[in-house]
């Protein structure tokens, strides 16, 4: 509900007044940054109200929408290959750092290490969901990349709660956060090795600075078709149109919620729209190249308005000389 489309209209806001008021950012100045895809629309949306320029590195995975949507509000777009190793000069993060050193003057927000980040959401997102709630929220669920959603908000309600609140992450298949909570290890387990996900915005492979583990109580592991088939129910069944990794934290609250055995309240975290993700996991063609079949009910039913009109007919006509049976 966020102007972009994503909660991180919270970090980008708060980063920039921020810069500015420390002189970090002066007028007409540039703004680097690494993302997955919805940082960057932020940063793209605030720098082109405030004036700024805004280079932003994002992973190939990133979807067409999300790229295009940057150079809609005029910022540069570099895409970096996703599958390198983390101390590749081409990894996403590197190249925005060397870029950032390479202008002069320019600024990078550096939302993984940036303790801005984290502070952002305690001060925002924390307080609006103990409010709503009344307080009364037992389970925050969140996914976790930069790790500032989850940590800043759920230190946030863990103090309010005097560490009532327990606070749980998403974590999808190849990601590391879910094997360092139960294991304290970066590792990957036998399990995971050689797996990957197709789920945008959420997991990590390596520790950065805001993603504070002492506030995470537990993580969940969840599959791309879980998240997906998730997403997609959201729609057709409460009118959300949401992304895969608000299908990841929706599919996980219901875990919890099925060893519940009293009245709770869970708080989803839905990061962001499923405008974004039309030509994936909306799609059953992408779905299918990448070996995700969902329950659809409408695949059989031609989109094509003679041959759909055809089929109405015909099913009217047969259902018309059942009765007359009848």
């Amino acid at each position: 509900m966020n102007p972009s489309g994503s909660i991180k209209d919270r970090i980008a806001k708060y980063m920039f007044e921020e810069l500015e008021k420390s002189g970090k950012l002066t007028p007409g100045g540039t703004v680097v940054e690494n993302s997955s895809g919805n940082t960057a629309s932020s940063v793209a949306m605030v720098a082109a109200i405030k004036g700024y320029k805004a280079i932003l590195v994002v992973p190939d995975k990133c979807s067409s929408e999300k790229q295009n949507t940057l150079k809609a509000f005029g910022a540069q777009l570099v895409v970096a290959p996703s599958k390198v190793h983390p101390d590749s000069p081409l990894h996403y993060e590197n190249a925005a750092k060397r870029i950032a050193e390479l202008i002069p003057g320019s600024v990078r927000l550096d939302q993984y290490n940036n303790p801005l980040n984290t502070e952002a959401h305690y001060r925002t997102t924390g307080p609006e969901i103990w409010n709503q709630t009344n307080g009364k929220i037992d389970y925050l669920v969140a996914g976790a990349s930069t790790g500032g959603t989850v940590s800043g908000t759920g230190k946030y309600l863990k103090e309010k709660s005097e560490g009532r609140v327990k606070v749980v992450i998403s974590d999808p298949h190849g990601s590391c956060l879910y094997n360092f909570k139960k294991t304290g290890s970066f590792q990957l387990g036998e399990q995971e090795k050689g797996k990957s996900t197709q789920i945008e915005g959420i997991g990590k492979n390596y520790r950065v600075d805001n993603m504070d583990f002492n506030v995470i109580d537990d993580a969940i592991k969840v599959a791309d078709r879980d998240a997906f088939m998730t997403a997609q129910r959201l729609a057709r069944e409460e009118g959300l149109l949401c992304g895969g990794s608000s299908g990841a934290n929706v599919w996980s609250a219901m875990q919890i919620a099925k060893t519940c055995t009293k009245p709770t309240v869970i708080v989803a975290i839905l990061p962001d729209g499923g405008i974004k993700y039309l030509t994936k996991i909306f799609n059953p063609t992408w779905l299918a190249e990448h070996g995700i079949f969902l329950d659809d009910p409408n695949r059989d039913v031609p989109t094509n308005a003679e041959d759909y009109l055809n089929l109405l007919e015909k099913d009217l006509q047969e259902e018309s000389e059942c009765c007359q049976k009848f």
